[in-house]
């Protein structure tokens, strides 16, 4: 990613408040949210930025508040976006970023409840007040600071998922993340790893061939599937060969394609023999 991309990002992120990072797997989702994290508070503080992965059984209960057992039958509970809220309220100085992975797993609208209204970037702050739905009393109270940032991840590739509706898409901006296989950044992480050049060159031709056909591929898949960076970025003291190269593709890529091309077994058999062909 070049530095005004990043930058562009942040810029957006400032203005609407909430972020979602959108892309197919191994495009670095992960990587780059908290980065952009460090980057709008200006320096690495771990204590204002808080995390949650969304799954099927998620609830606002979780995520706000709602009755738990407790040693006297059910007791009123703060969920951890409550807590995380009430932080930042209390330090308005600083820069709070909550981040939500797979955040189109959950039922969004079940989760976020009336906070669909109050995480808009023109509804922050106390004026806008309201009691939550196990408040109490009328009197008690709840607003999501200006100084706390959302930041939500979305795997496109994933057809378990459901569509995020368009009452919370319009408090998000997007922000789509593709493959960065063969570029710059790309190549020079395999130099300073001592990739062999053959193997570069295989794996950059190689998965530009598949990602191809993987966006052609509009009636089954399309660009939110392609095979991202990610797969092929090996870490420290990972001696980057052909071998190397050999496992990602027969443990990660190849059961990734018998995923997509479920009903098109001879497709990912010639895909096995192009990918897996001596380098």
């Amino acid at each position: 990613m070049t530095r005004d991309e990043f930058d562009r990002i942040l810029r957006l992120w400032r203005i609407k408040k909430n972020v979602i990072l959108q892309g197919p797997p191994g495009v670095g989702k992960t990587f780059i949210a908290k980065r952009l994290a460090y980057s709008l508070m200006g320096f690495k503080d771990d204590s204002r930025l808080g995390m949650v992965q969304f799954h099927q059984s998620y609830s606002y209960e979780d995520f706000v508040q709602g009755y738990r057992p407790s040693d006297n039958g059910f007791s009123l509970k703060s969920g951890l976006f409550h807590e995380f809220c009430h932080r930042a309220q209390t330090d308005q100085d600083n820069t709070y970023v909550f981040v939500i992975d797979e955040i189109n797993r959950g039922n969004l609208g079940k989760i976020f409840g009336e906070l669909l209204m109050l995480i808009e970037a023109d509804k922050r702050g106390a004026a806008w007040s309201v009691p939550l739905t196990y408040s109490p009393n009328s009197q008690e109270q709840f607003y999501v600071p200006p100084n706390l940032f959302l930041l939500g991840m979305m795997n496109t590739a994933d057809r378990s998922l459901s569509m995020v509706d368009y009452a919370l898409r319009r408090r998000f901006g997007f922000v789509t993340l593709g493959s960065r296989i063969g570029s710059e950044g790309f190549t020079r992480l395999h130099k300073d790893r001592g990739t062999p050049e053959a193997v570069l060159t295989a794996i950059i031709s190689r998965m530009a061939g598949l990602n191809e056909e993987i966006e052609r591929d509009t009636s089954n898949l399309g660009p939110g599937f392609c095979i991202g960076h990610s797969f092929f970025c090996p870490a420290d003291r990972v001696i980057s060969d052909e071998d190397w190269y050999r496992q990602v593709v027969e443990a990660e890529i190849l059961p990734l394609l018998e995923e997509y091309w479920f009903d098109f077994p001879d497709k990912v058999h010639g895909w096995r023999e192009r990918l897996l062909a001596e380098v």
